[in-house]
């Protein structure tokens, strides 16, 4: 498995808000993970080009990270940037 238990508390006390492994639903948090699934994917569909299923659930990773990351834009716009230059989701 690309995930273990190990990788998922380190990303949710890494990103999280309250900087602890428990932290699983802050917006930074689930952001945080999305990422890692999305990198994962994508890297996988570099060498299997006609994975379509996967592609499809890549397309849905890559909405459910936009959402959540509008909601946190109209929320709490450092919380927003901060999020961002962690991830290093812009250029």
């Amino acid at each position: 498995m690309y995930l273990s238990k190990e990788k998922k508390e380190d990303l949710f006390k890494n990103h999280g808000r309250l900087k602890s492994a428990s932290d699983t639903g802050s917006p930074e948090s689930q952001i945080a993970l999305f990422t890692f699934r999305i990198n994962h994917l994508t890297e996988h569909l570099k060498t299997n080009k006609k994975d379509h299923s996967s592609r499809l659930g890549l397309l849905k990773l890559v909405g459910k990270r936009r959402r959540l990351l509008d909601y946190l834009y109209k929320r709490d716009i450092e919380r927003y940037r901060s999020i961002i230059a962690e991830l290093k989701l812009r250029k």
